[in-house]
């Protein structure tokens, strides 16, 4: 019997259903059949961040296009625990580090926020969601984080929904540990992370972090982590006592 799903996971825009035709773009086509080499009737595993993964086989092969057809379904779709990571935009390697890893780990927004010491004022979040759909092609996801339009710390809070918690990231060590202040709270709520610039919030800023109700400081460990790691390790800790990690 023909394997049903290869290898190679894609994600693509179309609607997806059994015996669905999925017309591929100039890129796709160029990825499938000039660099992974791919002919007539290959296997291909397909997802769209709304109807599950398939299972497909290449129909048409062209230079500038293409077509799949949907043979049959695979995995339901997932959906990750509603959680928003907000981070400081750093150096675009590492922003691109923090976007790949908080698709990976399971978050289900990502939103940059500026705040006064934020270094990188442009993004280009085109860039940023081609990161994110990678991450979800090679990791076997089905959901592709939402990001969001970057705003202002300021104006965030402004707007901030007093439903959702906020784990902020307090580099003043000051708080209590992420698993043991986690430990207490009701899982399947809504929560959102915060993690700082490089250098870290501005004194205005911290104060009034401290003293929103939805806040709950937490320190990260012993030492100080650099923004993208430090990106990782709280979605880690988060994930492993309050998400689907359990």
């Amino acid at each position: 019997m023909a394997e049903l799903g290869g290898k190679i996971r894609l994600f693509v825009r179309a609607d997806l259903g059994d015996g669905v035709a999925v017309p591929l773009d100039a890129d796709q086509a160029h990825y499938l059949f000039n660099v992974m080499r791919l002919g007539p009737d290959a296997p291909v595993t397909i997802f769209n961040g709304r109807d599950g993964e398939w299972y497909a086989r290449v129909e048409q092969v062209g230079r500038k296009g293409g077509a799949l057809r949907v043979v049959a379904a695979g995995q339901d779709q997932r959906r990750p625990p509603d959680l928003t990571l907000h981070f400081a935009p750093i150096k675009k390697a590492r922003t691109d580090f923090i976007v790949e890893k908080a698709t990976e780990l399971g978050c289900a927004r990502i939103a940059p926020v500026f705040t006064r010491h934020t270094n990188a004022e442009r993004l280009r979040l085109d860039r940023l969601r081609a990161h994110a759909i990678e991450a979800a092609e090679q990791c076997g996801e089905t959901h592709v984080p939402e990001l969001l339009e970057p705003v202002r710390l300021e104006k965030l809070l402004d707007g901030w929904d007093p439903a959702r918690r906020l784990m902020f990231c307090d580099e003043s060590r000051t708080a209590r540990p992420a698993t043991e202040a986690l430990a207490g709270e009701r899982r399947g709520a809504p929560w959102a992370i915060l993690i700082g610039p490089e250098g870290g919030f501005a004194e205005e800023e911290l104060s009034r972090l401290r003293g929103a109700p939805f806040v709950l400081p937490v320190t990260l460990g012993p030492r100080v982590l650099r923004a993208d790691t430090a990106a990782a390790a709280a979605i880690t800790l988060w994930q492993s006592v309050l998400g689907d990690w359990q």
